[in-house]
């Protein structure tokens, strides 16, 4: 029974009636009815409250799994630090016994300069909403430089996988107007930079630093801006510099930016700091948990890589199958100005190696017109990696996408702009995460440019490339589907590998595979700059990787193995590949260069180890089917061997041919 007074059967109910009349509901104790007029309210865009009103509903009934998914949508569904931190403490009490997916758990150690207790809980609860669990250590307040400069402080003790330096422009050793402003910044940045070295050198952790917000009360006035020794221009000057000197090894949370976003006057309140040393207003606090949990995500490698775009009114405006070329509206008037900024924006994105696929319900023939005639149309064919436009429905469109594409449906991200499709996608497809468009295209752009799950940790030649050889790998699945047997299909590749040793230029390329392979990835260690210069610079340590061309694309670096050598044994490391080329042959190319080097460095065992995950199943029976045996399983991981004096060395069964072989064996 409805509650008196709150809505009849015969009144439509909008999204405020359905809410009330759940506070109704719950007042009255009846929490399965709250929740069911809850549910029907909670409509996109959500709400923070109305996510913490079914959390807590939830909770009443200890569904562990329910109160986890709605506290976790608090933290897309807005910047309400109440709901954040109610949020936060109901999911603490349900995670472990819900089955909320977690992808990766990581040891973050938080440095400041400025109070961060309220800070910590809310980033764990942004990360927590992409999968990641965040062990965390909190330093105390203003000792970043003590904890780093100690080789025995508890920073190092607790082994941190990632060190986040949360500082604040207040904490820079800089004039307020200096004579020798060049000398002034090279000083200061040349104090940060010494800090990563540091961290760099005692401990395996990667550095995020939250770079310097620079404040709104500048005594100078518009004139700091033409004096280059003021601390203004010092502070620009600062970011610049550090952003320069970071190169791959360093992340940034650019908390300039956000301060603008936010407007400077709500990003610092003098109240704050004057009451508890808080140098961002508790309002912000959300918007940069939500940013630092996307770089997290990002060094780790699970940001999403897959655009999936719908095309009548996302792309262009109007349905091109009814209003044909010169009816929709692309590049004329305020609408057509606005498709045409987004996808501009769409491609900005695809050169940094975002993939671009386009899912629609259209005739192929009416949905590429554009495309290939439109004077105005900023994507053209050649940027697709898969184009699909049918009939059938969006999720089994998805579901192809991703196994043609060979990525996980936890790769994409669906832009459409009928609520309806979204909706479905969102119901049958959990995975894909669906971007919510405004009805104004005029605000596409921003709301894309808005989406952190496409951050990157770096940006290397191969990135730009990328929509290239997934289009190549659509290509080869069609090649594959015709070919008579599988040795006749890679022969008709016309495949080259190319082996190497690492080297300082493709380090990058390396840690960031390093960083985002999953499927293929035998223990799963995340490597970062400082390990690879180790490897290389050590003696005792076999590192190369594999480059892979075929008559389609230059695949560019798609393998890597790093082998320790302990007296007759060479053991394995990290051993991966690039889901673009799993199934080539290139498993038996990559350990019988591994056997040469062991001939070379007078090991006669081999060594690898299988360390399950949730994702590199497909990984397991690597070693097994190479002639591994099986020789321990400590904590469930699996320890194999392979006796060369036994055996003889693993032979190549690569269909293709094999260069740089030399190199690798170092007598080039």
């Amino acid at each position: 029974m409805t509650p008196s007074g709150i809505v009849s059967p015969q009144q439509p109910a909008s999204s405020d009636t359905l809410e009330a009349c759940g506070d109704a509901f719950r007042k009255q104790g009846r929490v399965e009815e709250a929740i069911h007029s809850y549910l029907k309210a909670a409509t996109f865009p959500l709400s923070p409250k109305l996510c913490l009103k079914l959390a807590r509903c939830y909770d009443q009934f200890k569904n562990h799994s329910e109160v986890c998914r709605w506290a976790l949508s608090i933290v897309e569904a807005g910047d309400d630090l109440t709901a954040w931190l109610a949020g936060w403490a109901l999911y603490q009490r349900h995670w472990e016994t819900s089955t909320s997916p977690v992808v990766r758990s990581v040891k973050v150690a938080m440095l400041s300069s400025y109070t961060t207790t309220q800070f910590c809980p809310l980033l764990q609860l942004a990360a927590a909403r992409l999968g990641i669990h965040i062990d965390l250590y909190e330093s105390h307040y203003g000792q970043y430089q003590q904890d780093i400069i100690d080789p025995g402080s508890r920073l190092y003790a607790f082994g941190p996988d990632i060190v986040i330096l949360a500082v604040h422009e207040g904490d820079l050793r800089l004039p307020e107007y200096s004579s020798t402003p060049e000398e002034d910044v090279r000083t200061e940045v040349g104090r940060w930079t010494a800090l990563w070295k540091l961290v760099a050198e005692r401990s395996r952790a990667r550095v995020i630093q939250h770079n310097f917000a620079l404040p709104c009360e500048v005594p100078a006035g518009h004139l700091a801006t033409r004096l280059p020794g003021s601390r203004y221009m010092m502070t620009q000057a600062v970011n610049m510099r550090l952003g320069e000197a970071a190169g791959h090894a360093v992340s940034f949370v650019d908390c300039e930016r956000l301060s603008a976003l936010v407007g400077k006057r709500q990003w610092f309140d003098p109240r704050y700091w004057n009451l508890s040393k808080q140098a961002v207003a508790l309002e912000a606090l959300p918007l940069l948990a939500r940013h630092t949990a996307a770089v997290i995500a990002a060094d780790l490698g699970l940001s999403r890589k897959c655009l999936v775009l719908d095309l009548d009114n996302t792309l262009w405006g109007g349905v091109i199958a009814e209003e044909g070329l010169a009816g929709i509206k692309l590049g004329q008037g305020p609408d057509g100005e606005a498709f045409v900024a987004f996808q501009e924006y769409i491609l900005k994105l695809k050169r940094k190696g975002v993939i671009l696929t386009v899912c629609s319900k259209n005739n192929y023939a009416d949905a590429i017109q554009p495309f290939e005639q439109h004077s105005e149309m900023r994507l053209k064919l050649q940027d697709i990696a898969l184009f699909i436009a049918n009939w059938e429905s969006k999720p089994d469109n998805i579901r192809r996408i991703a196994d043609t594409l060979q990525i996980g449906l936890d790769s994409l991200v669906f832009l459409d702009d009928n609520p309806v499709e979204r909706d479905i996608v969102r119901k049958f497809l959990p995975e894909v995460d669906v971007l919510e468009l405004p009805d104004d295209p005029a605000y596409y752009l921003r709301t894309l440019s808005q989406y952190l799950s496409l951050e990157t940790a770096s940006l290397t030649a191969e990135d730009s490339e990328r929509a290239d050889q997934y289009r190549a790998r659509a290509q080869i699945k069609e090649l594959e589907a015709a070919a008579g047997s599988l040795e006749d299909f890679y022969r008709s590749l016309r495949m080259q590998a190319i082996v190497a040793p690492f080297e300082d230029a493709q380090l990058p390329r390396i840690a960031q595979l390093i960083g985002k392979t999953n499927q293929f990835n035998l223990t799963t260690r995340r490597h970062g700059m400082p390990q690879l210069t180790a490897f290389i610079q050590s003696a005792n340590c076999v590192h190369f990787g594999l480059r892979l061309r075929d008559r389609y694309a230059d695949h560019g670096l798609v393998s890597v193995m790093i082998a320790r050598c302990e007296g007759h044994l060479l053991d394995i490391d990290t051993w991966l590949m690039s889901c673009r080329v799993i199934g080539r042959t290139v498993e038996a190319t990559m350990l019988e260069c591994l056997c040469r080097q062991a001939a070379r460095l007078g090991c006669t065992v081999l060594q690898g180890t299988y360390i399950p995950t949730q994702k590199n199943a497909m990984a397991a029976d690597a070693y097994a089917k190479h002639g591994f045996e099986l020789f321990d399983q400590p904590n469930g991981h699996q320890v194999w061997r392979y006796d060369l004096q036994t055996r003889g060395p693993i032979s190549n069964t690569f269909v293709g041919t094999v260069d740089s072989w030399e190199s690798v064996d170092g007598t080039s």
